[in-house]
């Protein structure tokens, strides 16, 4: 396997080759400029790979995203629906009102005087180690956190980071009902990557496509100057040297 595309942050060697193969793939679709870990506008996620391919005989452009998955549990996390957890959440979070109003009246001694009314006074749930009370504790977290942390796949289309979308999928993960809707899968097949479903199309603004190509631009650059060893330092003493 080409070895120039190191291994950092204890990446594994499935995802290095799932990345290669995207890069491949997506410069023979006719993207000419692409990158690796590209952070996306107008949300706090990175692509694994980011491309982009100019149309000038319609002087428009695509931009493509691609996002590699090695594991099953992996591809789950981040295929999250904001509007299933948050249904799930909001009816854990009446469980546990209901929960907290009668341990409040048979467990008075909870209570602690913190603030100059007793109605805003906070009481110490956790103490009596209430079973049922620290299951729904435990599911409110897990909750927030998928809510938070497991939807990238609906919030980078939600934004319109680019056109199209694809997961980039050994053959053993390719499970068609699992694929996020709207996302194309493309999958490892004998060493290349097949196209199993197609993305569905996005429209973008022209800034948007600009914003996006800045942001491939960069995470290019940044790659650029760890193989030449080029850092902050130098390139901040160059500048200085140049007023």
């Amino acid at each position: 396997m080409d070895r120039r595309l190191k291994n950092r942050n204890g990446e594994t060697e499935i995802h290095i080759r799932l990345k290669r193969l995207a890069l491949l793939w997506a410069q023979q679709q006719g993207y000419t400029a692409c990158a690796l870990e590209v952070t996306l506008p107008r949300c706090r996620f990175r692509a694994d790979v980011a491309a982009y391919r100019p149309d000038r005989k319609q002087f428009a452009a695509t931009g493509a995203i691609f996002e590699c998955k090695q594991a099953l549990i992996d591809l789950r996390r981040d295929n999250g629906c904001t509007t299933t957890t948050m249904r799930r959440l909001e009816k854990v979070h009446a469980r546990r009102e209901v929960l907290e109003r009668n341990l409040r009246i048979h467990y008075p001694a909870l209570r602690i005087a913190d603030s100059l009314f007793t109605e805003f006074d906070s009481h110490n749930f956790e103490a009596i180690d209430h079973r049922g009370y620290k299951q729904v504790l435990r599911q409110t977290r897990a909750l927030q956190n998928r809510l938070f942390d497991a939807t990238k796949f609906e919030t980078i289309m939600h934004y319109r980071c680019a056109n199209l979308f694809f997961l980039v999928l050994t053959a053993e993960l390719f499970r068609e009902p699992e694929i996020p809707i709207g996302w194309g899968a493309l999958v490892e097949c004998d060493g290349e990557l097949k196209l199993l479903r197609k993305p569905v199309w996005h429209e973008t603004t022209g800034q948007s496509q600009l914003q996006f190509l800045q942001r491939v631009a960069a995470a290019g650059t940044r790659a650029l100057n760890r193989t030449l060893e080029i850092t902050f330092e130098d390139v901040a003493a160059a500048r200085s040297r140049s007023c």
